[in-house]
């Protein structure tokens, strides 16, 4: 039982796991975006380095980009087989990937256009695909999995459970000859605000788990509400705009239903609600399909015919003209645009023009990677630069922690109870956090190791020293502040 990580292996983005098994079979385990920098970006551009064509399938957790975003570059190379995963992770994916694709061609269209007028159009790099290259992907996907029922796949018995995490989230056991293996993908925070809470494992071999916030514990719900309350208020009193930085899938959705419960109830004032991302909308109307998964006030709500994401102040923003005509709105207003990370989509074109002004309030709800804007935003930068233009940060920028979609580490502990004493490979965080909840495991009786990047490992192995792969190199203390959120 080997496995080869091209992502999410010492980093918290770009998820894509390579099993081997016995006589050969290989199962790619998600295949999803690097987000970050520029350096952290050009991972995408970097060809497979193993034979497409040679898979004996695919298989998804979830449908954020940081776990489907590379599939129309696998397609492109090659691969033709069937692309397996919930039926609503299907109906996410095909959303989330021609976003993507459509943000690539538009972006390149921008930046041909001002290079152009510079003489150094050949610097500007094409897009990594484009909506053909979507098409042509999703004609694979295959929703047959269904929470607690076993498919086989290339000889491998594939059991996927509730993973809590977002819309048709799940991880995977597996089961061959080669032992049970558990892909825990992304799992859900148990305090989540839509999601139920994720089944508990079986005992397994080895578990390949996330860890995201392994060094530390969420706010509890009742006190993220009460924070969020409050800054809320406090931003209302400024009088500006307040900026909220979403992601269209499970986060989008959380702020609305909490937004309806807080106005409902008076705790806040019913200011108009901008939803300025198209792809949130759509994504959310999937919620209305698939809301068996979600915890019981709002499946019921659904069930009733209410729609529990809607404000009754919401103003859904369709078009880009539209959401430019936003700087012109007078008085205070919640402006919800993508992304969370605050890379690209329309929140930088309303950061640009209300970050600098004292008025107004920034709320961050979701993860902050180091290397984006958000990162820089939530570690104090006095400056950032937005769309080729120095910004002064003169807003004021709450960070609200208890919205994480992820799991902390009472979760990640609990998720590791029921499973023996697998051998426990951690993935998908950063590598100080990764390092901090080692010595936790061995607390527990548990062998830790952080999954090296591109290196070929046996999951049952002996593992390394310490739970280093040789050559790591960790920073002294991991900055707190800079992972609250989750995504």
């Amino acid at each position: 039982m080997h496995m080869k990580s091209f992502g999410a292996a010492l980093t918290v983005t770009g998820s894509m796991h390579l099993l081997t098994l016995d006589g050969g079979r290989q199962l790619l385990i998600d295949c999803g975006l690097f987000q970050g920098d520029d350096e952290t970006d050009a991972r995408n551009r970097e060809p497979f380095d193993f034979d497409v064509r040679g898979l004996d399938g695919v298989i998804l957790t979830h449908a954020h980009l940081d776990h489907v975003g590379r599939l129309p570059l696998l397609v492109r190379g090659g691969y033709r087989g069937p692309i397996h995963c919930t039926p609503p992770t299907a109906a996410l994916a095909e959303t989330v990937l021609l976003d993507s694709a459509r943000l690539q061609e538009d972006g390149y269209r921008m930046d041909l256009r001002h290079a152009r007028r510079q003489g150094r159009e050949a610097e500007v790099l094409p897009p990594l695909y484009e909506e053909a290259d979507v098409h042509r992907t999703v004609a694979l996907l295959r929703p047959d999995l269904a929470f607690g029922e076993t498919t086989t796949i290339a000889g491998v018995k594939i059991t996927p459970q509730r993973a809590g995490h977002i819309l048709g989230s799940a991880y995977l056991l597996l089961e061959s000859a080669d032992g049970r293996l558990i892909m825990s993908g992304d799992l859900g925070n148990r305090e989540s605000g839509l999601q139920m809470d994720f089944t508990p494992p079986p005992e397994a071999d080895a578990v390949v788990i996330e860890t995201t916030y392994a060094n530390r514990t969420h706010r509890p719900w009742t006190e993220t509400l009460l924070e969020f309350r409050d800054a809320l208020r406090g931003a209302v009193r400024q009088g500006g705009k307040i900026l909220i930085p979403t992601f269209a899938i499970e986060r989008a959705q959380v702020i609305l239903y909490t937004l309806k419960d807080l106005m409902d109830a008076g705790e806040v004032p019913r200011i108009p609600v901008f939803l300025d991302s198209p792809m949130a909308t759509r994504a959310t109307n999937e919620y209305f399909e698939f809301g068996d998964e979600l915890i019981p006030p709002v499946r019921d709500a659904l069930r009733a015919g209410e729609d529990p994401f809607r404000p009754s102040t919401l103003h859904v923003v369709p078009t880009s003209a539209e959401s430019q005509r936003l700087n012109k709105y007078d008085g205070p207003a919640i402006i919800m645009a993508g992304n969370g990370m605050m890379t690209g989509g329309r929140i930088q074109h309303h950061l640009k023009h209300h970050l600098w002004n004292p008025s107004t309030s920034l709320i961050i709800v979701s993860y902050q990677s180091p290397s984006s804007l958000g990162g820089r935003i939530v570690t104090g930068a006095d400056h950032v630069r937005i769309m080729g233009e120095d910004i002064a940060v003169r807003a004021h920028v709450h960070t609200i922690g208890g919205f994480s979609a992820h799991a902390d580490q009472d979760d990640l502990l609990a998720f590791l109870a029921t499973t023996g004493t697998p051998h426990v490979w951690l993935v998908h965080g950063e590598p100080e956090v990764m390092d901090a909840f080692v010595p936790v495991l061995e607390g527990r009786g548990l062998k830790g190791d952080l999954m090296p990047d591109r290196q070929d490992v046996d999951l049952r192995g002996p593992g390394f020293p310490q739970g280093r792969p040789p050559g790591v190199v960790l920073d002294a203390a991991p900055d707190a502040a800079r992972a609250e959120g989750g995504e």
